[in-house]
């Protein structure tokens, strides 16, 4: 009844419904609901450290045998470049004043770790069907790790570039991420935002440029959004903000709150939480510091100076990332497997012949 299987007949999946890898807004349980349900659920591991990832995989291998996603960052560590994190420090030195932190105190590090060995040799321990990576795609040797797994690998694209350049190194499915989704942008061969493509104009074109089977991704929030993505030739879509008003997503007050809140224009673009790219709810250090600064350091140490900012704020939200795709006044609340069931059901019903 779905008019291309491909994606689900690649990863052995009910629905063609999958569920975005959110870091830090979502664990084990999130996945278990969305793959029990009959899609593909995610588990991001990008602010995971080892043995937090051991574990959640764990939880995964014995509530479920559904096929499952592991997501990871791919980024190259950055060089130390003082000068710039002292600028930004000081950028960031009357919000310091305002809340009494002392200007002189130590940065916390960022805990976004990029795919290495140590991850690898997890993939390798528990096999999951799909291992999607995003920001490009890990070294040769670590790909052919993954690959020697019988994983399915796939990642995002934000051009056609981008797309012809997964397929080129491997990916079995490619991820189009329009410029309408939520959190990190996928983009890996250039950094210029102004030239990022929205949904409806980027899926047609990679499904043109490319043989794999697509995944759209970007302002799909329901039935609507899933059956324009098929008539753009997609053969899955990808829904991150969607899941965020489920019980299972991991928010803060704050983030839930800005969700309930705010207008459908009050997202942006913006550098300053990690120094990428990433949409979010527009919030203070957004709107007074950015959304995109120059001066925030490169990924992800931009989000060291704001920890001790978001600590003392954060019932207010005012300095903590508030990650949201442009679709995100659609989002229903109900549990993740019931929503995946449910979008499914109704994406069906209108491509339904009438």
């Amino acid at each position: 009844m779905w008019p291309d299987r491909r994606i689900q007949d690649l990863f052995g999946i009910e629905l063609p419904i999958i569920q975005a890898p959110m870091a830090g807004a979502n664990l084990s349980d999130m996945a278990i609901a969305v793959s029990q349900a009959g899609g593909l659920g995610s588990l991001p591991c990008a602010v995971l450290g080892p043995e937090q990832v051991r574990a959640e995989l764990g939880i995964i291998r014995q509530r479920t045998d559904k096929p499952f996603n592991v997501n990871f960052f791919c980024h190259q560590a950055p060089a130390a470049d003082p000068a710039r994190e002292a600028a930004w420090r000081q950028r960031l030195a009357g919000y310091y004043s305002e809340f009494g932190i002392d200007p002189q105190a130590p940065i916390p590090s960022s805990n976004r770790a990029p795919f290495d060995a140590t991850l690898c040799d997890l993939v390798e321990a528990f096999r999951p069907k799909v291992v999607s990576f995003h920001f490009g795609l890990p070294e040769q040797g670590l790909f052919d790790r993954v690959r020697a797994t019988g994983a399915r690998i796939i990642s995002s694209a934000t051009t056609v570039d981008e797309a012809r350049w997964l397929e080129d190194h491997g990916c079995d499915a490619i991820i189009a991420q329009g410029f309408e989704a939520g959190g990190h942008r996928g983009i890996f061969l250039g950094n210029d935002i102004s030239t990022q493509v929205g949904t409806m104009a980027l899926v047609p074109q990679v499904v043109d440029a490319v043989r794999v089977p697509v995944i759209a991704a970007g302002g799909i929030t329901d039935a609507r959004g899933i059956v324009a993505a098929f008539a753009l030739g997609a053969a899955a879509v990808q829904l991150g903000t969607a899941y965020l008003f489920t019980p299972e997503a991991r928010l803060t007050p704050a983030h839930a709150r800005a969700l309930a809140q705010a207008k459908e224009s009050e997202t942006a673009l913006t550098n300053v939480f990690t120094g990428r790219p990433a949409r979010g709810i527009l919030n203070r250090v957004m709107r007074e510091v950015g959304p995109i600064s120059d001066l925030a350091p490169a990924f992800p140490l931009a989000g060291g100076a704001l920890m001790p900012l978001r600590a003392k704020s954060e019932p207010s939200g005012d300095f903590m990332s508030l990650w949201a795709g442009q679709a995100f006044r659609l989002g229903r609340e109900m549990p993740a497997g019931e929503l995946t069931r449910t979008l499914a059901a109704e994406a069906l019903a209108r491509l339904a012949p009438q």
